[in-house]
């Protein structure tokens, strides 16, 4: 074959691979926002990470993640989301009323994946739980029973405490919910429940003070309120011996707590993860339902138990799905 001729279609086949290879090289990387309003470590995150990872996404790799969190201090939250916005997030992954209420703000059109929230109806974020409607869906971990459990736990473990402290958020909706329920079912066991208001760090001094002056005989934390100030809470509770009793097994495992009744978070954000590569593989947010927790587990730490001179009773230990020895 005339080499002239060799040389043509060697050129042509080139420039005809061309545009593909340009493709392959160009192929976009899905970028996830996750925004939190506390710190990390966050055991919850590394909960999505390890469900992206069981799905086949490898950070770096073949998916990219951007983290945003508030360090406790709320009023961040808003340019945060709109940070995660600017950066053309494909997914934003997040929790709890707040920042979810401020990714909610800042944009319309990129899907948000709810890790937990209580109740996402309520707090009007979607629809529905079946038809979410909108550019919201994921995990609810909408329960607010579970309040008045661990009420009942917590008066069977320390029968001799009249007055239990809840640290609580009344800017953020489900925490709202939370208290009317709590207060009721305090009320039925004849235990006075002090709800300390905390808004930002700088009122965290001023709810001990107050717990403190009340003689509160345990102290009661919900999983956003860790989130965000988790050592100042642990700090102050084993300062002034008094017993953590937490919505999930996370932090009694991790922050000292005496006992945690609840959903499980964690699983909760591993199956955030599957909201997350539906949504890449193009289903909508509007169409996939809000699911609510399956699993519940007591747990209790022995082990901070003892270190605070209390004896479990048997029937509470004998009810525990885990023991910390």
């Amino acid at each position: 074959m005339n080499r002239k001729i060799i040389v043509c279609l060697l050129t042509t086949a080139l420039l005809s691979t061309a545009p593909f290879v340009e493709a392959q090289q160009e192929k976009k990387v899905p970028r996830i926002g996750v925004l939190r309003a506390g710190s990390p470590p966050d055991p919850f995150v590394e909960a999505f990470r390890q469900g992206l990872r069981e799905l086949g996404y490898m950070e770096g790799k073949n998916i990219l993640i951007e983290y945003r969190y508030a360090q406790g201090k709320s009023d961040r939250l808003p340019d945060l989301a709109a940070e995660l916005v600017r950066i053309k997030s494909d997914v934003i992954v997040t929790a709890d009323t707040p920042p979810i209420r401020a990714a909610k703000n800042a944009t319309r059109e990129i899907p948000i994946i709810i890790g937990n929230v209580a109740d996402p109806v309520a707090a009007g974020l979607v629809a529905s739980l079946a038809r979410p409607g909108g550019n919201i869906t994921g995990l609810s971990n909408l329960a607010p029973e579970l309040d008045g459990k661990r009420l009942e736990l917590l008066k069977e473990t320390l029968p001799i405490a009249t007055r239990v402290a809840w640290v609580w958020d009344p800017g953020n909706p489900a925490l709202t919910i939370r208290l009317k329920k709590m207060q009721a079912a305090a009320q039925g066991l004849g235990v006075k429940l002090q709800a300390l208001e905390v808004r930002n760090p700088e009122e965290l001094d001023s709810a001990f003070k107050a717990a403190i002056r009340e003689h509160a005989g345990a102290l009661l934390v919900p999983a956003v309120m860790v989130n965000s100030y988790r050592r100042q809470i642990v700090d102050f509770a084993e300062k002034k011996r008094l017993p953590l009793i937490y919505d999930t097994r996370e932090f009694v495992e991790q922050a000292g707590g005496l006992m945690s009744y609840g959903p499980d978070f964690s699983d909760l954000w591993r199956r955030a993860a599957t909201y997350v590569d539906k949504i890449l593989k193009g289903a909508k947010p509007a169409d996939l339902p809000v699911e609510q927790p399956t699993k519940f587990e007591l747990v209790i730490n022995l082990k901070t138990a003892k270190q605070m001179g209390l004896t479990i009773p048997p029937n509470v230990l004998a009810r525990a799905d885990k023991v910390i020895r």
